[in-house]
């Protein structure tokens, strides 16, 4: 069984690392292009319908973790721009990852990719505005933004180079852990200890998911193959989907950060937040 393990290891690991080069070349490559002072204006112009689609834009060309998309909330809060348009950006910069989208896309189904795609964008902007509906802009503590700077992008083929091998540095740890459990599971874990416990339609593993997905912190390049792993051997897609978005959302990492910037109240609904935007996707991928 070792010898089928490590073999299904290299072969996850090498399919993983090819896509995520590949892509992350090509989206290095394109930032050069992206007329990122027009997006500023319609963030910070008072059309909502305009400023949404901006942050879900700017969200989208700038591919971000959880943790470093804060230097970006801040500096844009310094500048005035609207809470509520700051908040879509907050949520929907770590799950919409074009990189990450791209690669769901060749390893989970293009349907399930464009599917993640909007319903992620629509729940970003909906708990957003809603945030800003309910008063939670007067929980912003003040705080100013050092050691950050907006440097113009050139489209450089030796710039998207060095960019892709500066990220790779920091996710291929990531990609090797998910093939390394990947491949554990996908020969040493029965297929009817995974369809029977965690498949079929138990609603309640969706809401357990979301909940588990926070404090975990399993990226997502991480948790891309453990899906198609997970799912191939029978586990229910809504809850894998609920743990994918919960992990990536949030992390404690994140939430440690967003104490410095936000009271504890709007921490609170941050965190509360993405579990029902985990959740609630994870229903929807049900009716789907």
């Amino acid at each position: 069984m070792i010898k089928e393990i490590i073999s299904e290891f290299f072969i996850i690991a090498f399919e993983l690392l090819a896509l995520f080069v590949g892509i992350s070349f090509v989206v290095n490559l394109l930032q050069g292009i992206i007329p990122y002072d027009k997006i500023n204006k319609y963030l910070s112009g008072k059309n909502t319908f305009l400023g949404v689609l901006a942050a879900l834009v700017f969200a989208f060309v700038t591919p971000f973790c959880s943790c470093s998309t804060i230097p970006v909330v801040v500096n844009l809060l310094n500048k005035k721009v609207r809470f509520g348009i700051v908040m879509v950006f907050l949520f929907s910069s770590p799950l919409l990852d074009p990189t990450i989208i791209t690669l769901m896309a060749a390893m989970l189904g293009i349907k399930v990719a464009i599917t993640y795609t909007i319903i992620t964008a629509i729940f970003s902007a909906l708990v957003g505005l809603l945030l800003e509906k309910f008063g939670f802009e007067a929980a912003v503590k003040k705080v100013n933004m050092t050691g950050y700077k907006e440097g113009e992008m050139k489209f450089s083929f030796k710039a998207a180079v060095t960019e892709t091998l500066n990220l790779m540095k920091t996710v291929y740890p990531y990609l090797l852990i998910g093939a390394a459990i990947g491949a554990f599971i996908h020969e040493a874990v029965p297929t009817e200890f995974i369809s029977t416990y965690l498949g079929g339609d138990k609603w309640w593993l969706v809401p357990i998911a979301a909940v588990i997905g926070i404090p975990l912190y399993v990226r997502i390049e991480t948790m891309i193959p453990l899906s198609k792993i997970l799912i191939a051997k029978g586990m229910a897609f809504p809850p894998v989907m609920a743990l994918m978005i919960g992990s990536v959302g949030a992390s404690i990492p994140e939430v440690a950060l967003l104490n410095s910037i936000f009271h504890k109240r709007l921490v609170v609904a941050f965190v509360a937040s993405v579990i029902t935007m985990a959740t609630l996707s994870g229903f929807l991928f049900y009716i789907i």
